[in-house]
């Protein structure tokens, strides 16, 4: 018991700093590096990581046509839209920022269920609505921190919700049943895509000797392998191994430790709004997981995810788009 424990709360911390830190990760790196052709590349090799694991591991990359097709287009939602985006914001505004604006997604996903038709209880639409809040007051005027811009502001609103999207989506998709597996063909949808959107940027000609710095170049190697692949991997045990309601909890946790790290390494300073919105916005998460996570373990599938015969992993997979 002690050593499950153990174990558990390792994987969880594993989480909670791993994928907390991806933000100043992205920050560092896209200092030199071109925000688009970073992203696209991290993902293509995190999806060749993935590959080879599932290869050592015996299993088959094989998968139905249908399948792939579907993982590689919402790789190219969630992946290319979602975090490409917040790498190109991370060029305007703060880390802590983009980390409180991504912890609204589960709120942004209620919102979206309601629009769908499917019955919300009304303790969750009521969180999702105050988590809101905090979002306004987190990208309005009076929420701006130091040397966040509008443009960034609203290119970070705009990766949130395509991760959004693109995870209410995901549960009508019939994507492989492995996880890594489902996670290797996404990484490769939205990585090529963001490459060849770098390319028609032109962000190729942007890479010069001066972009390769010793601090970028690691950040990069960061995001890709312990961002990606250790921070997917931990988190997918987790999902095997843990109750909803315990592993959905890195849901608040992520932003929080975004925010300390960036104020701790970057001197971000989160101005008097900002840090208000973001304490609806965990506050209003931390509700709505409590509420929604009450089903048990994620194999008996929670009320914030239908998991679907050939789906990959329930939505909580798909909670942070940084991951």
């Amino acid at each position: 018991m002690r050593t499950s424990q153990a174990k558990l709360w390792a994987a969880l911390w594993i989480v909670y700093l791993v994928w907390g830190s991806t933000y100043l990760g992205i920050k560092l790196a896209v200092r030199t590096l071109p925000p688009l052709l970073t992203a696209g590349t991290r993902f293509l090799a995190a999806a060749a990581i993935l590959g080879v694991i599932v290869l050592v591991a015996r299993r088959s990359l094989r998968v139905e046509p249908r399948e792939a097709l579907a993982a590689v287009g919402l790789g190219v939602v969630l992946l290319a839209m979602g975090v490409g985006l917040v790498h190109v914001a991370e060029t305007r505004i703060d880390s802590g920022v983009a980390a409180m604006i991504a912890g609204s997604v589960p709120l942004q996903i209620v919102v979206l269920r309601r629009i769908a038709g499917e019955r919300v209880p009304r303790a969750t639409a009521v969180a999702a609505l105050v988590g809101l809040v905090g979002l306004a007051l987190v990208v309005g005027p009076g929420g701006r921190a130091g040397g966040s811009e509008a443009v960034g502001l609203v290119v970070m609103v705009a990766a949130s919700m395509a991760w959004s999207g693109g995870s209410f989506v995901s549960r009508r998709l019939r994507l492989p049943r492995d996880p890594f597996v489902a996670s290797a063909y996404e990484m490769l949808g939205g990585g090529t895509a963001l490459v060849v959107a770098a390319l028609a940027a032109g962000e190729a000609g942007q890479l010069d000797s001066s972009a390769f710095e010793p601090g970028p170049l690691a950040a990069w190697a960061y995001l890709a392998v312990v961002g990606s692949v250790v921070g997917f991997s931990t988190y997918a045990w987790l999902l095997g191994h843990a109750p909803i309601s315990q592993v959905v909890t890195h849901q608040y946790v992520n932003p929080l430790v975004a925010v300390a790290l960036g104020a701790l390494v970057l001197g971000e300073r989160p101005g008097g709004a900002t840090l208000a919105g973001a304490a609806l916005i965990v506050g209003a998460v931390a509700v709505t997981a409590r509420r929604e996570g009450r089903g048990g373990p994620v194999q008996a599938a929670a009320a914030t995810t239908t998991r679907r015969p050939g789906s990959a992993a329930p939505r909580e997979t798909r909670a942070d788009p940084t991951g």
